[in-house]
């Protein structure tokens, strides 16, 4: 359990790191502060972590990796190794945003007969 939180955590620092690199303090900060709502158990609560995190990974990720790609094909410089780099960064967020089903109410094991 802890290491989902470590992966949600990390998604969130990186796309904080992505506010911070085009000056957008507020919403750096909301993106660092946003994990330790965690701490609270509430599952309403990693719904709305885990929402965020799924329109983030498509409104920002996605759209920035258009525009990065765009601009270097533009150039007429090689864009594959940018296409894979973000295609990770991607990947990894939408894995995050995976890891928090069952943060909070775990699944039942259906054959155990004590729970």
């Amino acid at each position: 359990m802890w290491w989902r939180i470590i992966l949600i955590s990390l998604a969130y620092l990186l796309l904080g790191a992505h506010f911070l690199r085009f000056g957008q303090m507020p919403l750096a900060i909301t993106c660092v502060m946003l994990p330790i709502l965690l701490l609270l158990k509430n599952n309403l609560i990693t719904r709305l972590i885990q929402l965020g995190l799924v329109i983030a990974t498509v409104m920002v990720w996605g759209i920035s990796t258009y525009q990065y790609i765009d601009l270097r094909m533009t150039m007429h410089e090689p864009w594959y190794l940018l296409a894979i780099i973000m295609g990770s960064v991607i990947s990894f967020s939408l894995f995050a945003s995976y890891c928090i089903n069952g943060l909070v109410n775990p699944p039942r094991d259906k054959n155990c007969l004590f729970r």
